[in-house]
C-alpha cells in the first residue's frame, strides 16, 4: 500500500463527514424516502461496519493488493456516482470543498490503481 491509497482513504473518510453536513441520505437510493431523522441515523449506523471492514482489511494479513485494487475502483465509481447525481434536486454537494474532496478521492483511486498496474 502506498501514499495514494492512504490519501484516498483519508479523503473518503473526510467526504463521509461532509456527507452528514450535506445530508447525503436524501439522494442515496433506498434512503431518500426516509425522513431526515431516520435517514441520518441509518446513514450514520451503516458507516460503522463499512469503516470497520475497511480498517480491518488495511491492518490484517489479507490479500491486501486485491483489497486495495477493489477500494481504488470504489473511489473511482464513487466519483462517477456523484457526477451522475449532480443534478438531483436534493443534492447539497455544491461547494468547492465538497467537490475537491470527492474528486481528490477519485483521482487517488485512479493513480493508485495505475501504480498497482505498473507493479
Amino acid at each position: 500500500m502506498d501514499f495514494f491509497f492512504f490519501l484516498g482513504l483519508a479523503l473518503i473518510c473526510l467526504h463521509e463527514m461532509d456527507a452528514i453536513r450535506c445530508r447525503e441520505w436524501r439522494i442515496f437510493p433506498g434512503l431518500s424516502f426516509l425522513d431526515d431523522r431516520i435517514g441520518f441515523l441509518v446513514f450514520m449506523i451503516a458507516h460503522v461496519p463499512l469503516f470497520s471492514g475497511v480498517f480491518w482489511f488495511v491492518v490484517h494479513d489479507t490479500p491486501q493488493r486485491r483489497f486495495c485494487v477493489g477500494f481504488d475502483v470504489f473511489l473511482i465509481a464513487h466519483l462517477i456516482a456523484h457526477i451522475l447525481y449532480l443534478k438531483h434536486k436534493r443534492n447539497e454537494f455544491r461547494d468547492g470543498l465538497s467537490w475537491s474532496i470527492i474528486i481528490g478521492a477519485g483521482l487517488c483511486g485512479l493513480v493508485d490503481l495505475f501504480l498497482h498496474w505498473l507493479r
